[in-house]
């Protein structure tokens, strides 16, 4: 049985105190917690490592209040971004770096990311460490490539390109075997570290309830690349961690077959323990906020795409997670104060969809809703992050208020506790 072992040291003696979490595992195609079935309603915290540096731009006195609102909230499950590429002088990124360097990593925000598990196993709750990124909030991919290649990153809105040189560059990684041996040492380094405060190896500790290959990758013309990627990577971890849950961090099938997912073929891999879907109706052009008319249709194709998910995961008995989800404020106002009836009802529809689902022995495990801000408020709404601003729950890349969801939003909160309750109950 995994444990986890708390230690502080008081002059010159020394004593141990033991807590335990049990595991989460998969059995017969849901997650199971001491023998018994295990759903959950979490949220993205995925700036949670950074908040929890005692420097470089760090707030552990913040973190913890985050951590208790969610708590009262029922909130257990949370989705983190365990794993950042340097150097800290590009555009759109999270900083600083977790590794600044090919396989240098910076000891203050491990220490950050030891205390940032120890609390939340203070507090119960369950990490998704996230390892990787196609996108460029974190480095990511497209790093690892740069540093693979010795060639520049092509970023969207600079020096004339665009997200489609850019997501090719990126896609590039499934093709470069020194970019993913690279990936590989990274790997190691984080699941056979051992946690300062509690002295345990972090493939050893059950707070850490999965580790996530990447956020959103995708294939594009190198899909049969990405597949052999995502069989190997899942089957190296495994290795290393034989007992650890593994899960993709992909989107799921995509509206567009071209940016090739594959998901149909990639949630068959033996290695992948449970599946992710990601739900994005304004991104996908479904739902535009200042067009309010937009929403049923959108609705419709939103029902459709988690249906179609839902009979995958139930085919190929693996609990499916909707991992990413979020609306933006009436009319798409991005101040901290616009109303949220808009989404106060999608969280309700789509909370109430999967909890149905569930019920009915659909292969649901549970959600992660986009994403907590707490107390972070913009420093400039619709502007984009800089140093020194405080984390939100929107990423470097995105404009500040568009998915933050705070202590204050109170409806929208009720509406997550409700189904928090629902779907332990299950």
């Amino acid at each position: 049985m995994k444990q986890i072992f708390i230690t502080a040291l008081l002059g010159f003696s020394s004593f141990a105190l033991t807590a335990q979490l049990s595991p989460v595992q998969v059995k017969d195609g849901q997650f199971v917690r001491n023998g018994r079935p295990y759903y959950f309603v979490g949220a993205n915290l995925w700036y949670g490592m950074n908040l929890a540096a005692e420097k470089s731009g760090g707030n552990r006195e913040r973190l913890l209040r985050e951590l208790d609102s969610l708590q009262a909230l029922g909130i257990n499950n949370l989705r983190i971004m365990a794993a950042s590429e340097g150097p800290d002088t590009e555009p759109y990124r999270i900083r600083p770096a977790l590794q600044p360097r090919p396989g240098e990593l910076d000891e203050g925000l491990l220490l950050g990311l030891d205390f940032l598990l120890v609390e939340m196993g203070k507090r119960e709750m369950y990490a998704v460490l996230c390892l990787n990124n196609f996108f460029q909030w974190s480095g990511g991919m497209a790093q690892y490539v740069s540093w693979a290649t010795g060639t520049p990153i092509p970023y969207p809105d600079v020096n004339g390109k665009d997200w489609d040189d850019f997501q090719l560059y990126s896609a590039q990684f499934f093709a470069n075997k020194k970019a993913q041996r690279l990936f590989r040492h990274f790997l190691e380094q984080i699941i056979n570290r051992r946690n300062s405060i509690s002295g345990a190896l972090y493939k050893d500790d059950p707070v850490i309830m999965s580790w996530q290959l990447a956020n959103e990758p995708r294939g594009f013309k190198y899909v049969k690349k990405y597949r052999k990627w995502v069989a190997r990577t899942s089957a190296f971890i495994k290795k290393h961690d034989p007992d650890a849950l593994v899960s993709l961090g992909g989107e799921g099938k995509l509206p567009y077959e071209s940016i090739g997912t594959a998901f149909e073929r990639v949630s068959e891999i033996p290695t992948l323990d449970y599946l992710t879907m990601h739900l994005w109706v304004e991104n996908w052009g479904w739902y535009n906020p200042k067009q309010p008319e937009t929403y049923d249709d959108a609705m419709q194709k939103a029902m459709a795409y988690l249906d179609d998910h839902v009979a995958i995961a139930t085919r190929v008995r693996k609990p499916l997670v909707l991992e990413e989800f979020g609306i933006s404020r009436d009319g798409g106002e991005h101040r901290p104060e616009g109303a949220t009836r808009q989404r106060d009802k999608y969280f309700h529809t789509i909370l109430e969809y999967l909890y149905n689902k569930a019920l009915g022995g659909a292969a649901v495990g549970g959600s992660n809703f986009w994403s907590w801000s707490g107390e972070g408020k913009p420093y400039q709404p619709e502007a984009l992050w800089q140093d020194g601003h405080p984390f939100t729950g929107d990423p470097p890349h995105e404009k500040q208020g568009w998915y933050s969801i705070y202590f204050e939003d109170g409806s929208t909160l009720g509406v997550i506790r409700e189904f928090v309750r629902k779907m332990s109950n299950l």
